[in-house]
Order: C-alpha cells, then sequence, then structure tokens
C-alpha cells in the first residue's frame, strides 16, 4: 500500500511541476495572501491537479494542503505544498519544488520532493531509504561541529522571532555557513552536502516530505525544542551526529 501511495505521490507531484513549469516559463499573475506571502495562479492549479489525482487513487485520505486548506479525515492524510519556495519562482530563481508528504496517525510515512527545472526528485517512505532520481542517498559522518557546514533560511525571520543569539551561537561553533533556504536546505543535508540546516515561521506542508527524506537519509529532524513535530514552526535538521549539540546551542 505505501509504494502504491508513493508512485501516486510521484505521479502527482510530476504532474504539478509540469503545470508550474509552463508558468514560471511564460508567466503568470501574482497576489498577496492576508499574511503577505505571494501566491500565483500555477501554485492553485498545481494543488488542484495533486489532489485530484491523489483523492481518484486513495478516496477515503483525508487533505491538507496550503492553498484550499484540510478536509476528510486527518488519521491518513496528505499534506501537499503545490510550490515550496514561491518567492523564489516569482523571480525566476529555480529554488522551487513541489512537496507532497502522507501523514498516518500523526507520523510521516512517505515524501516527494520534485523540482522540475533541474528534474530532481527526492523519495522517501517509512523504513525505505532516502533517494534522488533512483539512487541512494545518505548524510554526512561529520561529527565535529568545527567542520560543519550550518545552512539558513530567512535571517529577518530568525531575529524576529527571537533565535538570534542561539543562531550566532551556532555559527561560531560551525565551519561555513550558508544561506540555501525552502526544501533545498533538506535536499542538500540528505544528500551530505552539508551538516545542519535551521528554519523558523514554518507551516506543516514546508516540512512534511522534508522530514522523511531526511530521517530516511540518516539524519535526525525535530523542531527547536527537540521534538520530532512539522508543528510548531521551528525545524532542526542534521546529520544525527550533530544534534544534541544543535538542540544544545538552540535552547535560550
Amino acid at each position: 500500500m505505501v509504494e502504491r501511495a508513493l508512485e501516486a505521490a510521484v505521479e502527482a507531484a510530476r504532474a504539478a511541476g509540469e503545470i508550474a513549469l509552463k508558468y514560471y516559463r511564460t508567466g503568470f499573475d501574482v497576489t498577496m495572501k492576508p499574511d503577505l506571502s505571494p501566491v500565483t495562479q500555477a501554485d492553485r492549479e498545481a494543488e488542484r491537479v495533486i489532489v485530484e489525482i491523489l483523492e481518484r487513487a486513495f478516496p477515503s485520505y483525508g487533505v491538507l494542503g496550503e492553498e484550499f486548506g484540510a478536509r476528510g479525515p486527518r488519521e491518513r492524510r496528505w499534506i501537499i505544498d503545490p510550490i515550496d519556495g514561491t518567492r523564489n519562482f516569482v523571480r525566476r530563481i529555480p529554488v522551487w519544488a513541489t512537496l507532497i508528504g502522507l501523514e498516518e496517525q500523526g507520523e510521516i510515512a512517505l515524501g516527494v520532493i520534485y523540482n522540475p527545472v533541474t528534474g530532481q526528485l527526492y523519495t522517501a517512505r517509512r523504513g525505505g531509504g532516502a533517494w534522488l532520481n533512483g539512487e541512494r542517498i545518505r548524510v554526512s559522518d561529520v561529527a565535529d561541529l568545527a567542520a560543519a557546514h550550518l545552512l539558513h533560511a530567512d535571517l529577518k525571520l530568525l531575529r524576529q522571532a527571537g533565535h538570534w543569539d542561539a543562531f550566532v551561537r551556532l555559527i561560531d561553533a560551525t565551519g561555513r555557513q550558508r544561506g540555501f533556504g525552502d526544501y533545498l536546505g533538506y535536499a542538500l543535508l540528505a544528500e551530505g552536502k552539508a551538516e545542519i540546516y535551521v528554519e523558523v515561521d514554518l507551516k506543516p506542508w514546508d516540512l512534511a516530505p522534508c522530514k522523511i527524506v531526511v530521517e530516511e537519509a540518516g539524519g535526525r529532524f525535530t523542531d527547536f525544542a527537540g521534538r520530532s513535530t512539522i508543528y510548531t514552526g521551528t525545524a532542526v535538521a542534521t546529520n544525527g551526529r550533530l544534534h544534541d549539540s544543535v538542540l544544545a546551542l538552540l535552547r535560550p
């Protein structure tokens, strides 16, 4: 059943990516949501086609999507971000992806991350490992914070959320720091190209497939308090070896 669900999620992600890529290459209108984040017709059309494909394959499952909200049962539901990185999409920066996760009884069972610009397709299912375009990926074995690469998303959000001092401690403790936001931070970590990624101001659809891709690649994913959840608005992903040290530095 999980394998069939993963196949359906890949199909849906590719279909959404095709729609989004058409707009990305030709043009679209941008409007602002109440939270001042941008949305385009590409976001909405992509989510519609994802839901259509997934509901056809698994009509008893619920849905939680960024653009059209929740419906159906919560016990087993799809969590969808049709375009993660809409601000990048709007500015024609090729760092955006379709994100689909399947949540079962509060745990993420599988995840798909698809960037149609680059053709990168990350997949993972519980106990089945993490894969990039059919090749197994794994986190790094770096065990020394001083040698670690620290990735981050929006610095202003970190500051506004009250985590600036903690982030500075991470900067001082690590060997290299780079800003690779949105899904890309988790992808690079899962591929073993970085060791730590921190992010705030998050919704569950930003994180569902990223969590399982990191975990199945051998890493660890929690919120800043160390809880294994996608629902508290913060996220820290590591190669696992450094996680407790990172959490200690993030504590107020």
